[in-house]
């Protein structure tokens, strides 16, 4: 049974044929509390072109999208700019209706989408390399690691279009097609939450990327990426928001975040927060049994101060203070004053482990970690709220030109 979906206009020769996941909650470890989109595009030239597909579930969709513009068989060409299967999973089905003359993807997507789907006849391009519509050109450039390996962007210079894949998104599922649509308040959240979960260990590549961006004289008007709104207005707006993610400058807030087993090491952090908004700097406290760690990464990021408390088991820091540690450490955070705390019965390890890992990355540890035994008393809990204090302060002097 077919669908009925259609496609919406994004500018002259250009449309929107993608699809809107309104009840996606977990995408590949965080959550999108929000939805998402997949788009893709569809150029009508002499060449007939389609930008990028979408997750294999809504293959219908996207060529229910297609059929209210023309008949899927009068296109020549695919373009897959970026191979994870939420852009590239609906591939096969496309395929399979289009019979495409080509398939232009980068060198590494024709190996990913080989090793994915089978040989469907890729043609690799480079960065430099363009193809001919007709009336207009598609021009690739690389962008290797932004996220994966096989990343590209394809700029089509009739319509002046930037088709961004992964960068500039954000996963954000709803009725409108432009962000200028949108709350300012909510598309910076999303941003900020996509940026800090995805592209954050690749932040110095994208700074690269945006270095980069006015000398490829491509004259965009248009971003239009892989997920989320597109852009039409105020471009400066989305390019800045992402230079601010990833410069990960500090901010003067803080981010408290923490495990408790009989309650101990929550109350060092009330302490320790208590001390932190004593100083006028705003703190927020997550307890690791309702925060789950792609909002608790989304803290971290926008945090210049963060204290990292939880008591030990079995020797080791507690396993869900482990678990964010590791997707912490994999996201690559830097430029943050750091603390570690904890509680523990007899060895202790918690809040040396932690404090391990501020070392591994390199994050300013103006204070000691602090460890009590057992329950803490008035004398600790002075101390942690002393610390707050104190940290408190050294994040005000050093974020007071930001």
């Amino acid at each position: 049974m077919q669908k009925f979906f259609k496609a919406e206009q994004v500018s002259a020769n250009v449309w929107w044929v993608g699809a809107v996941d309104w009840n996606v909650r977990n995408f590949h470890g965080y959550l999108t509390g929000r939805g998402s989109t997949y788009n893709a595009y569809l150029i009508i030239d002499d060449k007939v072109t389609l930008v990028d597909t979408v997750k294999a579930p809504f293959a219908e969709e996207m060529l229910a999208r297609i059929r209210s513009v023309i008949d899927p068989g009068k296109i020549d060409y695919i373009i897959s700019n970026h191979a994870e299967p939420d852009h590239s999973g609906a591939l096969p089905a496309a395929v399979a209706a289009i019979k495409p003359e080509k398939i232009f993807t980068s060198v590494a997507g024709a190996k990913t989408l080989n090793a994915y789907y089978g040989d469907l006849g890729f043609t690799p391009v480079k960065t430099g390399d363009a193809v001919e519509l007709g009336q207009g050109r598609c021009a690739f450039v690389d962008t290797k690691m932004l996220h994966w390996p096989d990343s590209m962007v394809t700029f089509y210079d009739r319509d002046k279009v930037l088709f961004s894949q992964d960068a500039f998104g954000m996963h954000l599922a709803g009725s409108f097609l432009w962000a200028d649509q949108y709350e300012e308040r909510i598309l910076e959240e999303e941003v900020e939450k996509y940026f800090a979960n995805i592209l954050n260990l690749y932040s110095e590549k994208v700074i690269a990327l945006l270095d980069s961006l006015p000398g490829l004289d491509l004259g965009f008007q248009i971003i239009a990426p892989d997920h989320g709104p597109l852009w039409r207005k105020d471009l400066d707006k989305i390019v800045s928001l992402y230079r601010k993610c990833a410069e990960q400058k500090p901010r003067p807030r803080a981010a408290v975040v923490y495990c408790t087993m009989w309650g101990s090491t929550k109350i060092c952090a009330e302490a320790f927060a208590d001390g932190v908004r004593s100083k006028g700097v705003e703190v927020e406290t997550a307890d690791l049994m309702v925060n789950e760690r792609s909002s608790i990464m989304s803290k971290v990021a926008r945090s210049g101060l963060i204290a990292f408390g939880a008591p030990t088991m079995n020797n080791q820091v507690y396993p869900a203070m482990a678990d964010v540690m590791n997707y912490v450490k994999g996201l690559r955070i830097k430029n943050k004053l750091a603390f570690a705390f904890g509680s523990c019965g007899w060895s202790g390890e918690g809040a040396r482990q932690i404090a391990a890992l501020f070392d591994e990355l390199k994050l300013e540890q103006p204070l000691p970690f602090k460890q009590v035994k057992y329950m803490p008393q008035s004398s600790d809990l002075e101390e942690f709220f002393k610390a707050g204090a104190a940290l408190a302060e050294q994040l005000l002097e050093k974020t007071k030109d930001n």
